[in-house]
C-alpha cells in the first residue's frame, strides 16, 4: 500500500491533492486543525502552531502507520499567509509564521524520514515568492525562500537512500487562502499576470505533485508552476 502523509488539506491545493492521491489509490492521511472532507481520508488534528498539539498529532501518526518501514509520499502543505512588512512585523509574529510554513516541515522530516522505504518521496509546496519578493508579504516571503533551501538540502543529505525530493512553487491558485489575501475588486488583474491570463486550479498543482511523487528523477529541483507568470 502506498501512503500520502500530507499537511494542511483541508482546503486548497492540499484537499485536491488528496482527492488526486486517494483516486490513483494512495491511503491518504492529512494533519491539520481542520478536516479534510475527501472520503477515505485519515484526519489528524494539529494545529502547527502549539507544541502539545503537534507532540499529539504525531503520536496518532505513528500510531497510524505503524513501527515497520513504508513506502510514502510526504508533502509539506501547510501554510499561512499574511499581510505584513518589514516595518510592522514583529520577531514574536515572524516566529509564529515560520512554526507553521517552515518548521513544521522539519518536525515531520525529523520523526518519519527512518521511517520510509526507498521510493518515497519528500515534496515541499512553495510558491513562486520563494525566489521573489513583493510588498507585504514579509513573513510568507522569507519561509518560501528557506523551504526551498531546506528541500535543496534534504536532496543532499539524502544522496543514496533512494528517497527524492522536489519543491512545487505554485503562482497565483484559486484558493481561499489568495482569496482572503487579495481584495475581490483586483483579482481579475492578479488573473491576467499569468501567461494564460487566468488563475492556477488547485488540482493543476496536484497534478503536478503526483507527477514528482512518482518520478525520482525529480530530485533536487525546483518546479515553477505558475502558467509562466508575467512580470509587472
Amino acid at each position: 500500500m502506498k501512503h500520502l502523509i500530507i499537511s494542511g488539506a483541508s482546503q486548497g491545493i492540499g484537499k485536491a491533492t488528496a482527492q488526486l492521491f486517494s483516486d490513483e489509490g494512495y491511503s491518504v492521511i492529512n494533519l491539520s486543525r481542520r478536516k479534510c472532507d475527501v472520503e477515505g481520508v485519515q484526519n489528524i488534528s494539529c494545529d502547527f502552531s502549539s507544541d502539545s498539539s503537534v507532540e499529539s498529532g504525531l503520536q496518532e501518526l505513528s500510531e497510524l502507520i505503524g513501527p515497520e518501514k513504508t513506502n510514502a509520499t510526504l508533502i509539506h502543505n501547510a501554510a499561512r499567509l499574511v499581510n505584513d512588512s518589514v516595518e510592522s512585523t514583529t520577531s514574536d509574529q515572524l516566529r509564529e509564521i515560520v512554526e507553521i510554513n517552515l518548521i513544521a516541515a522539519n518536525t515531520l522530516n525529523y520523526h518519519l524520514i527512518s521511517k520510509l522505504n526507498p521510493g518515497s518521496a519528500i515534496l515541499y509546496v512553495g510558491s513562486t515568492l520563494g525566489e521573489k519578493a513583493v510588498p507585504n508579504s514579509f513573513s510568507y516571503s522569507i519561509s518560501k525562500h528557506a523551504l526551498v533551501g531546506m528541500m535543496r538540502a534534504t536532496c543532499q543529505d539524502l544522496a543514496g537512500t533512494g528517497i527524492h525530493t522536489a519543491c512545487i512553487n505554485p503562482g497565483f491558485t484559486n484558493t481561499e487562502m489568495l482569496r482572503e489575501h487579495i481584495p475581490q475588486d483586483i483579482m481579475p488583474e492578479i488573473a491576467k499576470m499569468s501567461s494564460f491570463e487566468r488563475l492556477i486550479e488547485p488540482q493543476e498543482i496536484a497534478e503536478v505533485l503526483l507527477f514528482a511523487a512518482k518520478n525520482s528523477v525529480i530530485n533536487g529541483a525546483v518546479l515553477d508552476s505558475n502558467l509562466g507568470q508575467i512580470e509587472r
